[in-house]
């Protein structure tokens, strides 16, 4: 049985992974270390964590062979790499960090050691993702030649930390946000980031905030020619955040049909096969979760949802296109 500690709790993420590490048999929760008393306090009063680490190093000290990180975004790369350094697993609340030499680090450092990195990158466990591959994977679809997807969340100014608003602490929309579209489109079609065409951020939204950039549009090139456009903004009105329609919706066009869903409940829409009809499917809800496929490749398994090598990639193509909007 492998044994965890969770290295931070700053933002709400983590407190899933928490919740799938307390109800997996294969794993052994073993502490919990926050070093900011009010996140601290929070977690303790709202989920019940307990903290029995008051230092970093006594986590990297410990017997767990595995760190859960879910520090704030600037943070995350650094101990992502000290917990390697030590021989530890790491899962972490995405992004894993914030710029490309902590991720040659990071991936350095997992091949040298054998180590695996695992990130929360949820989308690959949506009810739509098993169906759209399919899909694609089938030929029904023919070439992939091009892709659009948005992602609208809403600022919650004043509930959302306030951390996400001090310089070097949040370090970009496009990778706070739009990793998730990347992975996805990657894991979907097969496709990988050849260049990006063109990326902007702003601020529009976050007026209490005016260096806060919480708008992000991009356009980018995949490896067979494909198109990739993307607009993920803190945009989405507070008062209805996630509950609109064309939260994360994700559009496929092919030589031979196309599809379109979103994180809407409602069936995946298909043109395929050339056919004027469109098809209603519904998802098909996933098995899996983070912890049980991270665990699965610890234990040398190869029929993963998800593996280290493809969270390095779409954290390194998320990374580049952020790097053009700098």
């Amino acid at each position: 049985m492998k044994k965890i500690v969770f290295a931070g709790f700053r933002h709400g993420h983590i407190f899933a992974l928490y919740n799938q590490v307390k109800e997996c048999a294969d794993i052994e929760l073993i502490g919990c270390w926050e070093e900011d008393a009010a996140a601290r306090e929070a977690a303790e009063k709202n989920h019940g964590v307990e903290f029995n680490f008051a230092t970093f190093e006594e986590v990297l000290n410990s017997d767990a062979d595995i760190v859960a990180i879910g520090d704030y975004y600037g943070r995350r790369g650094e101990l992502t790499i000290a917990s390697l350094k030590a021989c530890k697993h790491v899962m972490a609340d995405k992004p894993l960090c914030t710029s490309l030499e902590q991720l040659d680090e990071i991936e350095m450092l997992s091949k040298e050691k054998n180590l695996k990195v695992g990130c929360m990158l949820s989308l690959r466990y949506s009810p739509y993702t098993a169906v759209a591959k399919e899909l694609i994977d089938s030929g029904k679809l023919g070439q992939i030649h091009a892709i659009s997807f948005n992602g609208q969340h809403g600022l919650d100014y004043g509930s959302r930390p306030m951390w996400y608003f001090e310089e070097g602490k949040h370090c970009g929309v496009i990778n706070d946000i739009s990793i998730h579209g990347v992975d996805l489109v990657e894991y979907l079609t097969g496709l990988k980031l050849k260049n990006v065409t063109a990326a902007r951020t702003w601020n529009a939204f976050a007026t209490e905030e005016p260096d806060f950039k919480d708008c992000a549009q991009f356009m980018a090139e995949l490896d067979n020619g494909c198109g990739l456009m993307a607009d993920i903004s803190y945009a989405a009105p507070c008062h209805i955040e996630y509950s609109i329609p064309y939260y994360w919706q994700f559009l496929i066009w092919g030589s031979k049909g196309m599809i379109r869903f979103a994180e809407d409940g409602k069936p995946l829409e298909a043109y395929i096969d050339y056919s004027k009809e469109v098809q209603y499917i519904e998802g098909k809800p996933c098995e899996n979760n983070h912890i049980t496929d991270f665990i699965d490749e610890i234990e040398g398994k190869t029929d993963l949802l998800i593996c280290t090598e493809e969270v390095l990639r779409s954290q390194r193509d998320t990374l580049k296109i952020q790097n053009v909007a700098n």
